[in-house]
């Protein structure tokens, strides 16, 4: 879909439809391309984010380590991290 200035200040719900339906927008100022509008993800499938549990820190502690959090850093940043 093509769209100019005046169409996105009159006409938004036409637009936001069209990405609905997942169409990418052009937009139109004076006759030439000044950006393109793309739609996040397909309609009626938002994205989801992952679930805490998912992240590699969760529950790092519950096996009994004592090592600090520090410690763990380095241990995870390696040799590039003392490099700087």
């Amino acid at each position: 879909m093509k769209a100019t200035i005046v169409d996105l200040r009159y006409k938004m719900n036409d637009v936001l439809k069209a990405m609905e339906r997942n169409e990418k927008v052009t937009v139109l100022y004076r006759g030439k391309i000044k950006g393109v509008l793309i739609p996040s993800s397909a309609p009626g499938k938002p994205e989801k984010g992952k679930k805490i549990s998912e992240h590699p820190f969760f529950g790092m502690l519950s096996t009994n380590s004592k090592k600090s959090v520090l410690d763990v850093m380095e241990e995870l940043r390696g040799e590039r991290y003392s490099d700087l």
